[in-house]
């Protein structure tokens, strides 16, 4: 299965990014067999919407779950809307964000863990 961690770098070994829309990277990583995916966040910069827009390019790929540091409300809500389980609230490493997710760790966040203003 795929996922999504927010993170600070481009790698496994980086720091899960503490913020959804406004990350450095996102991590697309398949749970099996840890491949993964790096994508530079484009919507960093972004005046307005980036949650939203980040929202939109993770959900065209097909992820089952979002592990990241906070996510706003637009993003929530567009997550939300895909079918995309939202986990917020990690710290460390995105190998181990990948590690507690494969082993039941991690539960799903139920409402936005931020305002969605960084």
């Amino acid at each position: 299965m795929k996922i999504c961690v927010t993170a600070k770098g481009d790698n496994l070994d980086a720091q899960v990014d503490p913020r959804f829309g406004r990350c450095g990277y996102f991590i697309f990583v398949d749970t099996d067999t840890f491949e993964f995916e790096a994508v530079k966040n484009t919507n960093i910069e972004a005046m307005g919407g980036a949650g939203t827009q980040a929202a939109q390019l993770v959900a065209s790929k097909k992820v089952k779950a979002v592990i990241s540091g906070s996510v706003g409300p637009n993003a929530f809500e567009t997550l939300s809307a895909a079918g995309i389980e939202i986990i917020a609230g990690f710290s460390g490493t995105i190998r181990e964000a990948v590690e507690k997710y494969k082993s039941g760790d991690l539960k799903a966040s139920q409402a936005p863990t931020s305002k969605g203003i960084h």
